[in-house]
């Protein structure tokens, strides 16, 4: 599934930069993820880097947008293409 970032989101800047699909942007008032482009890293690294660098521990998995790692694999390879 792809993630979202919560309202514990101290827009600290650090999950912007580290998203290798651009799917993270600032909000109205927090940071804030577009499902379309999140692969959760999938294709890129093994671990979401949102989350590994995030202080506040505010992104998580999207109950709005399950996904399999199959399916966010396939996601990869239509962004990437």
């Amino acid at each position: 599934m792809s993630l979202f970032i919560t309202d514990e989101c101290i827009n600290c800047d650090v999950c912007e930069p580290e998203c290798p699909n651009e799917a993270i942007f600032q909000g109205d008032e927090i940071y804030e993820i577009t499902a379309d482009l999140c692969t959760e890293c999938v294709g890129h690294y093994d671990e979401p880097q949102c989350v590994e660098v995030c202080p506040v521990d505010c992104c998580l998995p999207d109950p709005n947008h399950e996904e399999s790692k199959d399916e966010l694999q396939t996601k990869f390879e239509e962004i990437t293409a």
